[in-house]
């Protein structure tokens, strides 16, 4: 029996078919106008069919356009080659946005005491130390730089309360078309204390959607603590979707995370530290942007969560600014508040936020990207210098940096890193001389200028072989770092590649200092209420230098502050030889 034709109007449903007798009709829905006498076999082998039909009918899945975004698009170029399992016209997806329901998390958060120690994201107030307690506590921040005293004493579920984003961020919705795609949490740990490791996980677990989320995937860097050895492996073992995975060696942040990448299933790769909270809500705006555009590498926001109280810094409904990542010629990374050219760019709270460089620890990408665009340099050695490496190999190789206001993941900031490994001053000046040389063109003769050791190493030879990371370059047809400096970061400062009076000026770095770039440390100094300025010891890290004012010399040939003139001689600056 071979249906013909099918028509669904109000509550009837006539089928026409054929067989062996011409002519023969079926009307499904009594009619009085119409009557077909069968007989009690074909009538119920004709309900069958019916109900069978209805059942594929309602079944079948719904295949729809791809949706308009609310994002925007990057402009800086299409992805050269093929991105494989990207391309979401050709998905079969429902219509409409995920429901709270779809996005619910694997594990639901215990009732939260809100007299707890810092429930709701407050700080730990002590009430009383005794003396052990206070070894205790002097242990934890000699270990591991913040208070682990107190992060002990907080649950490792603690709820960090209502829900405090600006209410474009509340409002978002989330197409099933393109769908949002799986992923694989990653957090690399080395010797971290088991409360706040333990709390990173939970938090994950409490927040990111159970669909989305593939499995947590803990990357041992050998570390030599007891407690995070068998007594991890037996704890995790509850929960089914985090899996530990170890290194025998230490070799830092770079390999460890490649072991991480090379293990996860998830379409898009998610690495956090070992000392975090995710917010609620921090997980999908994430997924969403790669989702509508996959050449995006994207972080969230990460205020601090306070080292010494675990104090969390909530999002405000009505941020009055936003930060971005950028960079010194030293190749130190830097916050900067974003310009007022991206602020006119943003239509509204969602919009993500582009950003030349990016702090590296926190952030997603799409696992094939990720893998097209050369991962990490698997030569750089420990860490330092592999968040700038990539923050210029995505801008200058057709991808974006972005991030994204809605996302937000806390962060324990600490002063100095608990770990120290061999030779590591001169570790980080390689990994920095190996990203120069592939990605800065001849703006690396600047970095050699304000980095003695790395220009050390440089002439010494003694930072590998970089001919690979060049290949990759001309594979992927990347950019040049004068198009970068020009499109993606034009606020930057930039001094001449090769000065006729090298080392004989002073650069204004992203900290906002004024320092001399013959010697690092270095800088000038101005004292509110005196004219007059000296060479000191760099020390203004982050404080903002006065508006509008400039070196100048005063009428007794003093160096000293006064505000910008371009008629006054005495601003108008020129080198001389000794």
């Amino acid at each position: 029996m071979v249906f013909h034709a099918v028509c669904l109007y109000k509550l009837n449903v006539i089928f026409f078919f054929s067989s062996s007798v011409i002519g023969q009709c079926l009307l499904v829905q009594i009619m009085p106008s119409f009557h077909c006498r069968l007989t009690r076999s074909v009538k119920l082998a004709l309900s069958c069919c019916l109900v069978l039909f209805l059942l594929i009918f309602y079944l079948l899945p719904w295949t729809t356009p791809l949706q308009p975004t609310h994002l925007p698009v990057g402009d800086q170029g299409t992805l050269r080659g093929s991105l494989p399992g990207h391309d979401p016209s050709q998905r079969n997806c429902p219509p409409g946005v995920y429901s709270k329901e779809e996005l619910k998390p694997p594990l639901q958060r215990p009732l939260q005491d809100l007299r707890a120690p810092g429930a709701g994201g407050k700080p730990f107030v002590y009430q009383q130390m005794f003396f052990e307690e206070r070894v205790e506590k002097s242990r934890g921040y000699l270990k591991h730089q913040f208070n682990q005293f107190a992060s002990d004493r907080i649950s490792l579920h603690r709820d960090l309360g209502k829900d405090t984003r600006p209410p474009d961020c509340l409002k978002q919705k989330f197409w099933r078309c393109p769908g949002l795609p799986t992923t694989s949490v990653i957090i690399v740990f080395h010797n971290e204390a088991w409360s706040t490791l333990l709390r990173t996980v939970y938090s994950v677990l409490h927040t990111a959607p159970a669909a989305l989320l593939t499995e947590i995937l803990l990357v041992d860097d050998a570390s030599t603590d007891d407690h995070l050895k068998s007594r991890l492996d037996e704890y995790v073992q509850q929960l089914s979707i985090v899996r530990v995975l170890r290194q025998t060696e230490w070799k830092g942040l770079v390999a460890a995370r490649l072991l991480g990448a090379r293990a996860a299933r998830g379409e898009v790769l998610t690495f956090l530290d070992s000392h975090c909270e995710c917010f609620p809500g921090w997980l999908e705006p994430l997924l969403a942007r790669i989702a509508e555009q996959p050449t995006a590498v994207v972080s969230p926001r990460i205020p601090g969560i306070d080292k010494d109280s675990l104090k969390f810094t909530k999002p405000v409904p009505n941020p009055r600014y936003y930060s971005r990542g950028v960079f010194d010629w030293a190749l130190v990374f830097a916050w900067e508040v974003i310009p007022e050219r991206e602020k006119k760019r943003r239509k509204n709270e969602t919009y993500p936020i582009r950003t030349p460089t990016f702090a590296g620890g926190l952030f997603s990408v799409s696992k094939s990207y990720f893998e097209y665009i050369g991962t990490y340099d698997d030569h750089m050695e420990f860490w330092g210098g592999e968040n700038l490496e990539m923050s210029f190999r995505v801008w200058q190789c057709g991808g974006q940096l972005e991030i994204v206001p809605c996302s937000v993941v806390g962060h324990i900031y600490r002063e100095h890193s608990p770990h120290t490994f061999p030779n590591r001053s001169a570790t980080i000046a390689r990994n920095l001389v190996r990203l120069a040389e592939v990605w800065m063109d001849d703006y690396r003769f600047v970095f050699y200028r304000s980095n003695r050791e790395a220009a050390s190493i440089l002439k010494a030879n003694s930072f590998g072989d970089v001919a690979e990371r060049r290949e990759l370059r001309k594979r992927l047809k990347c950019k040049s770092f004068s198009w970068y400096l020009k499109n993606i970061y034009p606020e930057a400062y930039v001094p001449d590649i090769r000065p006729a009076m090298s080392g004989q000026y002073f650069e204004y770095t992203s900290w906002q200092e004024i320092r001399l770039i013959a010697h690092l440390k270095l800088c000038l100094h101005a004292t509110p209420g005196e004219p007059q300025v000296s060479l000191k010891q760099c020390r203004l890290k982050g404080k903002a230098a006065p508006e509008q004012v400039e070196i100048s010399f005063s009428s007794f040939l003093n160096v000293a502050m006064a505000t910008c003139s371009s008629t006054r001689v005495s601003q108008n600056w020129v080198f001389i030889s000794d």
